[in-house]
């Protein structure tokens, strides 16, 4: 599951450390992806999407080091997002005095590395420790603070028990997110809400989608298997790895024979239930994981409509690669005029993936916690409802409108259906999910809010957190 453009600048600020200082590091070496990473948290810190500021680094590097260096510095800084909590929580008990803040970042993403146990350690202690007095030595402006970092860091080691029983008293160290998040959370979920942050410090698995014009998941499970690729089936078109890899090893990934979308991302065009010859809109629709899949199950006529221009382009290539095609438009799903002509006809079909706090996908995503604010919640519920105001006039009369939010916040879920209802007379709701909360793979089952009626409706898979409600216009 990709973000919906809600988020915070994409772009990440810059200053004198967006480069690699390279001069004394090895590409492949831990103190390289330790300052690279250390970069990231840095270009987050001041507003940055994770991806954007990853990219930036990435493409600053010298020809020849990228390949050396990306999965590394990848690696550490999603780790360190995921506890950046408990990282600056540390940083601040073991430093009396604030250090420059690129040495505070590094320290931050070795920390994020030494809090784990040895034995399940990403590397050993003492590697980490040297390894990031070494990217501290590299950088002529701040080589003074080498002393620091290792002083730091030895004596999180020597003290690491008690400290990290200490930080338990604090909730932000505790859990990994802002304390606006977390009372959000346990205020909606009371009964779940511990879980439910827990289930996005959780690295989320790698979920396919196989293409219903292509082959069938069992099909699909043989051909991994040829392959000695491990994976379950997770869904009516849905296989999760075992073991998640690059795109570029998944047998007919290439081919469009499978992509990757989030168990309960898939459910959306399942619920929409298009058939042959429909008339169906995807608003909001890159990158295109759900316009991919519509076309994958019926001959429909698709306009797939997204705001930004660079990523509409997106759906473009996801629907080449898959050997489909919509009719790929730019605008604002809030302002028909721009893109939708009087003299068109109705949707059979509409949906309405509308930016939201993306709170349900932060997991694959743990930079999100750390950019949103709990202020960004009433702009987003009004941004929903002015795109949802423009839409239901578009469908027509018999038609369904699906409308899904990535988001386990009720205000951008249930309450927000309840707003259509009471807003549109001709709006019938029927069955759908409602609230599906994050679920992992280690528990029995997953935890679902359950549908309108009150029914749980959730499974034993693998998935995001998603609302989802579905209206028919009378």
């Amino acid at each position: 599951m990709t973000r919906k453009p809600s988020q915070r600048p994409a772009s990440p600020p810059r200053s004198r450390d967006t480069r690699f200082s390279t001069l004394h590091l090895a590409p492949e070496s831990l103190g390289f992806a330790l300052d690279g990473a250390a970069q990231a948290v840095g270009a987050v810190r001041q507003g940055a999407a994770l991806p954007a500021a990853l990219h930036a680094i990435f493409v600053s590097l010298p020809d020849g080091t990228a390949s050396a260096a990306r999965g590394a510095v990848q690696d550490i800084a999603y780790r360190t997002m995921r506890r950046l909590g408990i990282a600056e929580w540390l940083v601040a008990k073991l430093v009396r005095k604030a250090p420059p803040p690129h040495v505070a970042h590094v320290l931050a993403c070795a920390l994020a590395l030494l809090v784990d146990e040895e034995g399940n350690a990403a590397y050993a202690p003492f590697t980490v420790v040297d390894q990031a007095v070494n990217a501290i030595g590299a950088r002529r402006e701040i080589a003074f603070a080498k002393g620091l970092v290792n002083a730091v860091l030895r004596n999180f080691l020597r003290e690491r028990d008690a400290l990290l029983a200490e930080a338990q008293n604090n909730a932000v160290a505790r859990w990994n997110y802002p304390v606006w998040w977390i009372d959000a959370v346990r205020n909606a979920w009371p009964d779940a809400w511990q879980a439910m942050l827990e289930a996005g410090n959780a690295q989320g698995p790698l979920t396919l989608r196989v293409n219903a014009r292509r082959a069938t998941v069992d099909a699909y499970l043989e051909t991994l298997r040829e392959h000695q690729i491990a994976a379950t089936r997770a869904g009516d078109h849905a296989v999760r790895l075992d073991t998640p890899m690059p795109v570029d090893r998944i047998p007919g990934f290439a081919e469009g024979v499978v992509s990757v979308q989030d168990a309960g991302a898939q459910l959306a065009a399942q619920l929409l239930d298009v058939r042959d010859g429909m008339r169906v809109l995807d608003a909001c629709a890159a990158p295109g994981g759900k316009t991919g899949h519509l076309l994958e199950l019926a001959d429909i006529d698709l306009i797939a409509l997204e705001s930004d221009a660079t990523r509409a382009r997106r759906i473009g290539e996801n629907l080449q690669r898959l050997g489909l095609q919509a009719h790929v438009r730019v605008g604002d799903a809030g302002d028909p005029s721009q893109w939708h002509d009087t003299t068109d006809q109705p949707f059979d079909r509409s949906l309405a993936d509308v930016p939201c706090s993306a709170s349900g996908i932060v997991r694959r995503h743990p930079d999100i916690r750390w950019l949103r604010r709990a202020s960004d919640i009433p702009a987003l519920v009004e941004e929903q409802r002015r795109i949802l105001e423009a839409l239901w006039p578009l469908v027509k009369t018999g038609g369904e409108l699906l409308y899904v939010t990535c988001s386990i916040f009720p205000e951008e879920g249930e309450l927000q259906a309840q707003w259509v209802e009471n807003r549109h007379a001709d709006a019938v709701r029927l069955d759908a999910p409602g609230q599906l909360l994050p679920a992992v793979a280690r528990a029995p089952a997953d935890v679902s809010a359950g549908s309108r009626a009150g029914q749980s409706t959730g499974s034993s898979l693998d998935h995001d957190g998603f609302f989802y409600a579905r209206f028919q216009k009378r």
